[in-house]
């Protein structure tokens, strides 16, 4: 099989205890872990915690696994001591509560943000509450993210948000070392 890097990778020191990659930007829908000196168990997930019974990879090996890939453009962002971000019209948020995001915008990068949990997402409509967001049909979401401290007016075409994940990985024994790059793979070589 053919692999085609996607973004940059990341490293994770390994030893008997969990260690947690950096956040992860979801671009892509697989992921290559190169496991060196001890084999290693991995886990993905928000805050993950790796455990013996985790996926395996042996020593001085490399292993390819599957995750999901979400994202969507942002049109509106609304600062304060959490951040509410709009959708475009007609389509609706593929992030549920909980889940983990990332904000990258092309032009005005003061506005990006980092593996934010989903705190809200509007689902439903309450004419009591017209006007507060209730009426988003899922069009707006609210993340735990202060941005009451962001200068200027959000206008960026190309802002993307991406759920975000990060890996997790420990050694049955000893140290090493565990490389993670997202990958997408282009076909039999």
């Amino acid at each position: 099989m053919t692999l085609r890097t996607v973004g940059a990778g990341t490293s994770i020191t390994t030893g008997t205890a969990s260690q947690q990659s950096i956040p992860i930007s979801g671009k892509s829908t697989a992921l290559r872990i190169v496991a060196t000196g001890q084999n290693t168990h991995v886990a993905i997930g928000t805050e993950p915690a790796a455990a013996v019974t985790d996926f395996i990879i042996p020593k001085d090996s490399a292993a390819v696994l599957g995750f999901t890939n979400t994202s969507a453009r942002v049109v509106s962002y609304t600062k304060g001591s959490t951040t509410i971000l709009d959708f475009p019209e007609g389509t609706s948020s593929p992030f549920g509560v909980g889940d983990y995001v990332s904000l990258s915008c092309s032009t005005q990068t003061d506005f990006d943000f980092t593996h934010k949990r989903v705190k809200t997402v509007f689902n439903k409509s309450s004419a009591a509450n017209r006007g507060l967001g209730e009426n988003f049909f899922g069009q707006r979401i609210i993340v735990e993210h202060n941005s009451g401290s962001v200068s200027g007016t959000f206008n960026d075409p190309d802002a993307t948000l991406r759920a975000s994940f990060k890996v997790a990985a420990r050694t049955d024994s000893g140290s090493g070392k565990v490389y993670i790059q997202q990958v997408q793979i282009t076909g039999q070589a």
